[in-house]
């Protein structure tokens, strides 16, 4: 997971993907509301590209980064779905170059960063390859908004793989934001990939198991969608105390999806 030139290949293959659903819409069609509570296709990609900015703040302009982080929690209130309502304001065809821009930017900018060097962020600080991969999270992530508002069928990738890693390296995350302690026993990941092959994490013989496509996998650590309606199966108290609270993105516990809630 640490070929940074791979993981910013795979992050232009997925901000292109979305690219193609949204880029022949017309202004209605970007008012189209999406599963996540007042937020349009609009606000999905003014906040991935006011998360770009921030990024290339992060990997070119320490100083700035910091003002802007501290600005943010200077004025309170929730800065994501502020930019956010910003953001979708614009102008369709605004809003779509001003993404595109900031993809590339974003690329330019990790693809710069020496080797071993942290680049502040909102969580703790990070590598160029595990923002480069955090992106891709969050791509995916709102993408799948996007592409559910448009009743678009997902076709799995191999990228998918980088969401599962960081889906595995949040599980004590997800317990944490919870307040309950982290879990005693390691985890074992099983996950099948698009192509029929396996992919793991952990030791064979770990209490705790974890088995499902690698796409329902996805969908579950960006709560995207209900456990209740992916093929995900657990083994182990801690396993299954885990799935009902997955949780790949930073910040507070997030709200999920109900039940069939996404056709």
């Amino acid at each position: 997971m640490t070929d940074t030139d791979g993981l910013l290949a795979d992050l232009v293959a997925e901000g292109d993907e979305l690219d193609h659903a949204v880029s022949t819409l017309d202004e209605a069609g970007w008012r189209t509301p999406t599963p996540a509570d007042g937020w349009t296709i609009a606000h999905q990609i003014a906040h991935l590209t006011w998360t770009d900015r921030a990024s290339v703040l992060a990997a070119t302009d320490v100083d700035a980064f910091s003002a802007e982080l501290r600005t943010a929690m200077a004025e309170g209130g929730n800065p994501v779905d502020a930019a956010a309502a910003q953001g979708a304001a614009q102008p369709p065809a605004e809003l779509l170059a001003a993404w595109r821009r900031g993809r590339t930017a974003v690329v330019d900018a990790l693809r710069a960063v020496p080797r071993g060097q942290k680049l502040p962020w909102f969580g703790p600080p990070m590598s160029a390859a595990s923002m480069a991969t955090a992106r891709l999270m969050e791509t995916f992530g709102h993408g799948q908004d996007v592409l559910d508002a448009l009743r678009i069928s997902r076709v799995p990738t191999a990228r998918l793989r980088h969401v599962a890693h960081i889906g595995v390296r949040t599980v004590g995350f997800a317990f944490a934001v919870h307040g309950l302690a982290a879990p005693e026993q390691p985890f074992r990941i099983e996950l099948t990939g698009p192509a029929g092959d396996l992919w793991t994490w952990g030791a064979d013989d770990a209490t705790n198991r974890i088995t499902a496509p690698a796409l329902d996998f996805a969908l579950l650590v960006t709560q995207r969608r209900h456990p209740a309606d992916l093929r995900v199966t657990a083994t182990g108290d801690q396993a299954r105390q885990w799935v009902p609270i997955a949780q790949a993105f930073a910040g507070p516990p997030g709200a999920g999806r109900k039940p069939g809630a996404v056709a």
